[in-house]
């Protein structure tokens, strides 16, 4: 399977050039912290290629031995794990779950650093996530310039001109999701194309396109709520550089258009899967905006920094998304995120990882209906923006899947595929 590639080839691959990029920051470390900055980057080093080792020998998943917050309900888990091997042995990297051991690697990676000050704060994955932005400046340029000579006569579209509008960018942001950095071990993923003027030739490669139930979804919601509350919509993050600033642009439309009062933005607490979003990549993206020598760049920036300090933009971040567990045990394990969920109008889930939690990353029938595969997750109605990167795919047409699988057996992993599929 595509999870045996991942742990066999990807990982390892990950792991050599986290390794190689301590190596490169030696000097920096030295210059900041004496000899106590390299001291900690040789211990972070042996500590990670010990990791790696045990990866790539198959050896036995080891309980946490940090001292993080985290640390015991990881441990916890692992117990789980053990018990559900029914006595074959202990759950080993090649034995267990993909989406266990895959997420296990990224928090022993943390913990090579996080076990080792002074160099515990540092984002071995930051210097990959500011080149994608950088690499992606035209097509950031082209979507800033689109949105703000949108913005000037926003007030004049009708309603069906303002339901055109959320499909493009719903479809930007989609296809943001192509510029992954875990899915090409690193290597470089930026936007390269106009994202708008791609958009019509895309639209065959939307497997499930659930869009007219997120405007009417959003549409009622703003008639229901004209008496009370506001209408809130949450984005939970998936990837830092362009596909960031695509959410951004989403969510800016969304309150600019009145569809929404508030979004909250969920992000991850440390870092994770190469170029998931931090609360420090988010804010490093809107300073970026901002200070851009571009008149629309720094107009968006600005508005941004703007919408976070009024509260119509929250920012936050949960331990919750960094654990192993798929969503359907959120209630029990986090039951605060859950409860903050439930206040939402409209969740949008960004990104594959999302996706396999979702779903419990089972290999399920692929029409198999989604609020199925959800097992009983459903703080609000919620929607999946993903392109295909693993071998999970639920809620197609009988027939749908198999008939792709024909001429492309690689349909599920190569990014080449979208959805966008709502549970009401």
């Amino acid at each position: 399977s595509f999870a045996y590639f991942t742990i066999k080839d990807r990982l390892p691959q990950i792991l050599t050039k986290v390794i190689d990029t301590l190596h490169r920051h030696k000097n920096e470390f030295f210059e900041e912290h004496g000899e106590k900055g390299v001291e900690a980057e040789k211990r972070a080093i042996s500590f990670l290629s010990k990791l790696r080792n045990e990866l790539q020998t198959d050896k036995p998943v080891t309980p946490l031995e940090d001292e993080l917050p985290d640390a015991a309900l990881w441990n916890q888990y692992l117990d789980y794990q053990r018990n559900l091997s029914n006595g074959n042995g202990e759950p080993s990297w090649f034995q267990s779950p993909w989406l266990y051991v895959e997420c296990y690697m990224y928090r022993r990676i943390h913990a090579a650093l996080a076990q080792n000050p002074p160099i515990d704060n540092f984002d071995v994955f930051k210097e990959g996530k500011a080149q994608n932005f950088f690499e992606s400046q035209e097509a950031v340029i082209a979507l800033c310039t689109y949105f703000q000579e949108l913005l000037k006569n926003i007030k004049d579209l009708d309603e069906k001109q303002l339901e055109e509008e959320l499909f493009k960018l719903l479809q930007v942001s989609l296809w943001g999701n192509k510029c992954d950095l875990s899915f090409s071990a690193g290597e470089a993923s930026s936007q390269q194309s106009a994202p708008l003027q791609s958009l019509e030739n895309m639209m065959p490669y939307i497997l499930v396109n659930d869009m007219e139930k997120l405007w009417s979804l959003l549409v009622n919601a703003k008639k229901r709520n004209t008496e009370k509350s506001n209408v809130r919509v949450d984005i939970i993050l998936d990837n830092a550089g362009f596909e960031l600033v695509s959410d951004l642009v989403l969510a800016d439309f969304l309150l600019s258009s009145k569809l929404a009062d508030e979004v909250h933005f969920h992000g991850k607490s440390i870092p994770w899967y190469v170029s998931d979003t931090t609360k420090h990549d988010f804010n490093w993206t809107i300073k970026q905006l901002q200070s851009a020598n571009h008149m629309w760049m720094s107009r968006c920036g600005i508005n941004w920094e703007g919408n976070l300090k009024k509260g119509v933009w929250v920012y936050h971040d949960h331990m919750f998304w960094t654990l192993p567990y798929d969503f359907s045990s959120m209630a029990e394990v986090a039951s605060d995120l859950y409860a903050d969920l439930q206040k939402s109008d409209l969740l949008l889930f960004k990104g594959d990882l999302n996706y396999r939690k979702l779903t419990g990353d089972r290999k399920w029938e692929y029409s198999v209906p989604f609020h199925q595969a959800l097992n009983k997750f459903h703080p609000a109605p919620l929607c999946s923006l993903r392109t295909l990167k693993s071998d999970t795919q639920v809620g197609l047409k009988p027939g749908q899947g198999e008939q792709i699988q024909v001429s492309e057996p690689e349909w599920m992993v190569s990014g080449k595929y979208g959805i966008v599929q709502f549970a009401a």
